[in-house]
Parts: C-alpha cells; sequence; structure tokens
C-alpha cells in the first residue's frame, strides 16, 4: 500500500540553528532530516527510543536552495524511495510551510539495516519492510 502524499513533519528551527551569516548553518539542515526521519519512525512504529532504530545511515546528502532564516516556518516533507534486500533509501523536501513552492533544500539518504550486538548489516526485517512500504511513493 503505497501512500498519495508524502509524510509530513513540522521543523522548528532554533536560535542556536544560525550562524554568522544569518541563516541556518547548512550542517544543521541534516539535524532537519534527522528529526524527520525519527517523526516518520514514530508515526510507523509508535518508537521514540534509540534501540527501536535498527538501522544506520549509509549515505547523506543534500542539495541546498534558499537560505533558511529564523523567522521561516518549515515543513519537511519525506517519503521511501526504495526498499532493498538490507536497506532502504528516504528523500527529503524542506520547504516554506506557508508556500510550499518555495522549497529551502532537498535531500536523500540511504540507511543500512544493522545488528549493533553482532556488528553487521542484516536483512529489512518483514515488519519494517512493510511499514517503508506504506510511505513509498512511486516517482
Amino acid at each position: 500500500m503505497s501512500r498519495k502524499q508524502p509524510f509530513q513533519s513540522r521543523i522548528s528551527s532554533r536560535f542556536n540553528d544560525i550562524d554568522a551569516m544569518g541563516h541556518v548553518n547548512n550542517a544543521v539542515i541534516f539535524t532537519y532530516f534527522e528529526e524527520g526521519r525519527k517523526a516518520l519512525f514514530y508515526d510507523a512504529f509508535r518508537e521514540s527510543v534509540p534501540g527501536g532504530f535498527n538501522f544506520m545511515v549509509a549515505h547523506l546528502e543534500c542539495d541546498y536552495i534558499l537560505p533558511v532564516r529564523l523567522e521561516d516556518r518549515l515543513l519537511l516533507n519525506l517519503w521511501v524511495t526504495t526498499v532493498g534486500t538490507k536497506s532502504f533509501g528516504l528523500a527529503y523536501a524542506l520547504m516554506d510551510e506557508a508556500d510550499v513552492n518555495r522549497i529551502f533544500a532537498k535531500g536523500s539518504s540511504v540507511q543500512v539495516c544493522y545488528d549493533y550486538r553482532q556488528r553487521r548489516s542484516v536483512p529489512v526485517p518483514p515488519t519494517l519492510k512493510k511499514a517503508l512500504l506504506a510511505y513509498h511513493l512511486p516517482d
């Protein structure tokens, strides 16, 4: 089952996110993506403790389009792009909540399912795969 819309999460920028140039520092955008992943997994599993996330980020990228200022109200859209044997992909679009055509950044990430006790990658568990497919948006 696929959703017709991306998962959405409101993001609040903090005063300490702002750098000397007066906009959100580029590295903080990755934190916003992380907050979106956390919200998506809470929505899918009602999971909020670190042990509930049996994956690690293997790749993360971002295209910065517009600077984010403290007064901007942010909305993060995210969706599943792929589900493989041991990994899954997510896409992100950080936008202005009042004008979704005003996009600040776009990005993507690859997460690898991981057994932290055995210290090795593992197949995507069936329950995770089913949940991820509910957030998949076809291209």
